[in-house]
């Protein structure tokens, strides 16, 4: 089980992460292209889900965040030290501390 530390890491990572999928610019031309992609058949279910999941921070957040996750658990040895029902309560910790940092810079950056 990951400590109070590594969680907190992990979080702040997830939050960069989503960041950079969701806002930065760096994506913008990857997004737009999705975003045509979705608008070429707007009848199709699946593109729209698509386009719409890479502009929310609350799922692209969760998916990033388990994704970090999975890859620290995996590259450390971790995966199979603790039962699996942990791995997703941490999973469940480390997405709602980046979605908390989320909302704080963006709560911070509607004043500025």
């Amino acid at each position: 089980m990951l400590d109070i530390t590594m969680l907190a890491l992990l979080a702040f990572a997830g939050y960069r992460a989503t960041q950079l999928a969701v806002h930065d610019s760096i994506l913008d031309p990857a997004r737009d292209r999705i975003h045509v992609w979705a608008a070429d058949r707007p009848d199709s279910r699946a593109r729209a889900f698509i386009a719409a999941l890479i502009s929310c921070v609350y799922c692209t957040g969760w998916w990033l965040s388990g994704a970090i996750l999975a890859t620290y658990l995996l590259a450390t040895g971790q995966w199979g030290t603790v039962p699996l029902l942990v791995h997703g309560i941490e999973w469940l910790a480390v997405a709602g501390a980046a979605v908390f940092l989320n909302r704080i810079d963006d709560t911070l950056g509607a004043g500025a």
